[in-house]
C-alpha cells in the first residue's frame, strides 16, 4: 500500500486520504449546528442527481490533522422513508445515490434529552455494519431537564464510541475528532432483536436485496413492514423481490402479526432496556422556561399578535438598518461610474459598460443589505426553534385549506427565496399536498422583490418614514400569504382534491441562535445573491442594453423615449402596450415587465438602463433612477408613475411568476413540465386580474 501511495501523483493521494463522513440524525437534533461547528466556511451547496434534495458538504481535518469530507444529510427520524428527504438519507446510507460513495464512517447525532426516541435510528443505523460515532448533543439541555446519561455505559451498550457534546457552544468537539480519527474504529455487528418468525423470514428475503451484506436484513425488515402501494413505489425492490415479500407478509398476517407495529414495538423494546441502565436521574416535572413561552407564543391571540409583530420589527429593520450600508453601496456605485465615464470615449461601448452594465447590476446590487437583513430575521426564526410554533399556529388556519403547518414551513422559507421553498416541500408526505404547497409557495414575497417593493415605495412616498414604509411591504407580504391560501383552498377542492392531513410535529426547545451559524447563513445567501448579479443579471444588463439600444434611430440627435421606441426592446413594449394599458402601464413599462421573466428584480435593472439609454449623462444610481420615474410624463402630460399604478406594480409582483429559476425546480421536483407551465399561467393570470381590479377599481372610486 505504501508502495502504491509514494507513486501516486498528489490529487490521487489526496482523494484516497480522504476519509468520507455522513452525519445523520432526527429533525431538530442539532445535526446542522453541528455540521457548521466542525466545517467552517469550507462548506459548498449542490443537488443529488435526478433530485431537488439539497446536498450540503463540507471540510475538516481530524486530529491528527487528516483530511474528512462531511455529508450533511436530510433530518429523519427512521429509514423506513416516508417523504423524498427521508429517502434520500437511507439511500445515501446504503450507496445508491450515483456520484455519492456509501460514508466510511457515520456520526449518528442525537439529542440527549430526547434519547429514547433518538435510539430508534440510532438502532437502524447500527445495522448498517459502517463505523459509527454517537454524538450525544445537547447534554446541557438534558442536565436543566434533569436527565443524566452514562456515555461510557450507553457505548458499552451499543458497542460503539459516544461523545458528549454541546455543539451549539463548540463544547466536545476534540473528543469527537479524535473518535473520528481512529483508524481501528470497529464496524458494529448490531441487529434489533425481532420475534423469532419475523427474523426467519427477514432472513429468506435477505440476499435478494440490493445492499451490502452487513445491511440487508435490516433491509428486509424495513420491506416487510411497507404497504401494498408503497411497496409497488419502492425504487430498489426487483419484481422476484416484491413478490417474496407479499408472500413473507401474508404467512405473517396469517399468524396474526402486523409486521410494521411488531418490529418498531422490538425496537422500542430494547431501546427500554438500554434508557433504563444508562440514564440517571430524575426528569423535571415543572414548567419549563420552553412551556412558559409556548403559553404566550402559541396561544390563539396573543400567538397571532406575536407573529405579526416579528413580521413588522423585520420589515421596519429592512427600511432603517439596511439604510445605512445602502447608501454606503450606492454612493460607491455612483463614483466608481462617475470614474469609468470620466475615462473612456463617448462610444457604444461607453454606453454599454456605463448605462448598461454599470446602472443595470447596481441597480439590484444596492438592495443586497435589505436581503442579508431579511436572510438574518428568518434565520433567529428557525435557529431559535420559532419556526416550528409558527407552523403550530398556522396548522389552524391551514386545515381550513386543506393542508397542513408542514406546508407552512416551506411557504415561509420562500420567503428568502422560492427555490429553498420549493425543495423544502419533500418533508411533506402525501403527494397532492406537496404539489399544492409548490404550487402556491411563489405567492410568498421572495427577496428578489425587495428591489421592486423598494423602488416602488420610494417612488410612490419619497419622504414618507420608515414605520410606515415597512407597513406598505407588510401589506404586500400578507397579500401574497392570504391569496396563497385561498389558491390552496381552491386547488385542494378541485384538481387536487385529497383529506386534510393531520399535523403531527415535534416542538424543539427555544435555543438561542449562533451568531456563527447566522453569519454562515447569510454568507450563503451573499454568494448566492452576488453570483446571480454577476452572471444572470450582469448577462441580462447587456442583453437589455443591446434591445434597448439597438437598431438606432436616422436622427443622430434623437435622445431619450425616441431612442428607445426605434430598438427591438421599444418595439416589443409598444406591442405590449395595448395589453396592459388596462393596468395602468405604458410601453417602457411593459419592456420592464419582459426583461424581468428571468427574475423579478430584473426589473429595476431594465428601467435604470430605460431611463439611461440615450440621455446626456449617466445616472447616479437608484436615487437618480426613483427621481426620474417619479417625473415622467406621458404624452398627454400626466404622471406615468402614480399611486395607483406604483401600488399596482407591486400587486403585480406580489402574483407574477417571474422566475425562471423556480419553474426550473419546479420541473425536477414534480418531474413533469406538465405543472410548471400550469403555474405559470395561473400566476400570471392571477397578477393581471388582480392589477386590472386595483387600477381600474381605484379609478372608479376617483383615486389616480
Amino acid at each position: 500500500m505504501n508502495t502504491l501511495l509514494s507513486d501516486a501523483n498528489p490529487a490521487q493521494e489526496a482523494a484516497v486520504l480522504t476519509r468520507r463522513l455522513a452525519i445523520a440524525g432526527n429533525p431538530n437534533c442539532g445535526k446542522s449546528t453541528l455540521f457548521n461547528a466542525l466545517t467552517g466556511m469550507q462548506q459548498k451547496v449542490g443537488n443529488y442527481p435526478g433530485v431537488t434534495v439539497e446536498k450540503k458538504e463540507g471540510t475538516f481535518y481530524g486530529s491528527q490533522g487528516q483530511q474528512m469530507t462531511l455529508l450533511d444529510l436530510p433530518g429523519t427520524y427512521s429509514l423506513q422513508a416516508r417523504s423524498p428527504d427521508e429517502a434520500v438519507s437511507r439511500d445515501v446510507l446504503l450507496g445508491r445515490i450515483p456520484g455519492t460513495p456509501c460514508p466510511d464512517t457515520i456520526i449518528a447525532v442525537v439529542d440527549a434529552s430526547n434519547l429514547e426516541r433518538n435510539l430508534y435510528l440510532v438502532s437502524q443505523i447500527l445495522e448498517l455494519g459502517i463505523p459509527t460515532v454517537l454524538a450525544l448533543n445537547m447534554v446541557d439541555t438534558a442536565e436543566e431537564a434533569g436527565i443524566v446519561i452514562d456515555p461510557e455505559e450507553l457505548s458499552q451498550k451499543l458497542g460503539i464510541p459516544v461523545i458528549p457534546l454541546v455543539a451549539s457552544k463548540r463544547f466536545g468537539l476534540i473528543p469527537l475528532k479524535q473518535a473520528l480519527s481512529r483508524a481501528d474504529l470497529p464496524a458494529p455487528k448490531f441487529c434489533a432483536p425481532m420475534p423469532p418468525a419475523l427474523a426467519a423470514e427477514a432472513q429468506q428475503i435477505a440476499p435478494f436485496i440490493e445492499a451490502p451484506a452487513q445491511a440487508q436484513f435490516s433491509e428486509a425488515i424495513l420491506l416487510l413492514g411497507l404497504s401494498e402501494a408503497a411497496l409497488a413505489e419502492s425504487r430498489h425492490s426487483s419484481p422476484e423481490l416484491r413478490v417474496k415479500i407479499r408472500e413473507a407478509q401474508q404467512r405473517l398476517n396469517s399468524a396474526g402479526m402486523d409486521v410494521c407495529s411488531t418490529a418498531v414495538d422490538a425496537r422500542y423494546q430494547w431501546i427500554s432496556r438500554i434508557c433504563a441502565e444508562t440514564v440517571r436521574g430524575t426528569p423535571n416535572t415543572g414548567l419549563t422556561l420552553s412551556d412558559r413561552l409556548d403559553m404566550i407564543l402559541t396561544h390563539r391571540v396573543w400567538g397571532s399578535l406575536a407573529f405579526l409583530a416579528a413580521m413588522a420589527l423585520m420589515f421596519f429593520s429592512i427600511f432603517t438598518i439596511a439604510q445605512v450600508p445602502m447608501d454606503w453601496i450606492r454612493d460607491g456605485l455612483k463614483l466608481f461610474g462617475s470614474w469609468v465615464e470620466s475615462q473612456m470615449p463617448d462610444n457604444d461601448f461607453r454606453s454599454l459598460v456605463v448605462d448598461g452594465i454599470i446602472a443595470g447590476v447596481s441597480a439590484v446590487l444596492v438592495f443586497l443589505p435589505q436581503i442579508l437583513t431579511l436572510s438574518f430575521f428568518l434565520g433567529i426564526l428557525e435557529d431559535s426553534g420559532y419556526m416550528a410554533r409558527a407552523a403550530f399556529m398556522m396548522d389552524r388556519l391551514m386545515s381550513r385549506v386543506g393542508l397542513h403547518g408542514k406546508s407552512f414551513i416551506p411557504m415561509l422559507s420562500s420567503f428568502a427565496c422560492a427555490i429553498p421553498g420549493v425543495m423544502a416541500t419533500r418533508t411533506i408526505e402525501q403527494r397532492k399536498d406537496r404539489l399544492v404547497t409548490i404550487l402556491v409557495a411563489p405567492l410568498m414575497s421572495c427577496s428578489a422583490r425587495l428591489p421592486v417593493y423598494g423602488l416602488m415605495i420610494a417612488v410612490l412616498l419619497p419622504d414618507t418614514s420608515a414605520l410606515q414604509k415597512s407597513g406598505i411591504m407588510l401589506s404586500m407580504y400578507m397579500l401574497g400569504i392570504c391569496t396563497a391560501f385561498l389558491m390552496a383552498l381552491i386547488f385542494k377542492k378541485t384538481i387536487l382534491r385529497s383529506e386534510t392531513p393531520i399535523l403531527l410535529m415535534e416542538m424543539p426547545p427555544y435555543r438561542l441562535p449562533s451568531a456563527r451559524d447566522l453569519l454562515l447563513r447569510m454568507k450563503e445567501r451573499a454568494v448566492i445573491f452576488l453570483k446571480r448579479a454577476g452572471t444572470v443579471i450582469l448577462a441580462l444588463s447587456i442583453l437589455l442594453w443591446a434591445l434597448i439600444t439597438y437598431p438606432k434611430p436616422e436622427n443622430p440627435e434623437a435622445k431619450g423615449s425616441e431612442v428607445i421606441a426605434h430598438s427591438v426592446a421599444g418595439q416589443l413594449g409598444h406591442a405590449l402596450e395595448p395589453i396592459i394599458r388596462p393596468l395602468g402601464f405604458d410601453w417602457k413599462i411593459g419592456i420592464g415587465l419582459i426583461g424581468s421573466l428571468a427574475a423579478r428584480e430584473v426589473f429595476v435593472e431594465t428601467m435604470s438602463i430605460v431611463y439611461n439609454v440615450g440621455q446626456d449623462q449617466q445616472g447616479d444610481g437608484v436615487e437618480t433612477l426613483q427621481e426620474t420615474m417619479r417625473n415622467e410624463k406621458r404624452e398627454d402630460g400626466t404622471p406615468v408613475y402614480t399611486p395607483l399604478v406604483c401600488v399596482g406594480l407591486m400587486v403585480f409582483y406580489v402574483l407574477a411568476m417571474q422566475c425562471l429559476s423556480t419553474l426550473a425546480v419546479v420541473r425536477r421536483e414534480t418531474n413533469s413540465w406538465r405543472w410548471p407551465a400550469f403555474q405559470f399561467v395561473y400566476l400570471t393570470l392571477l397578477a393581471y386580474v388582480g392589477t386590472f381590479i386595483v387600477y381600474q377599481g381605484g379609478k372608479l372610486l376617483g383615486w389616480q
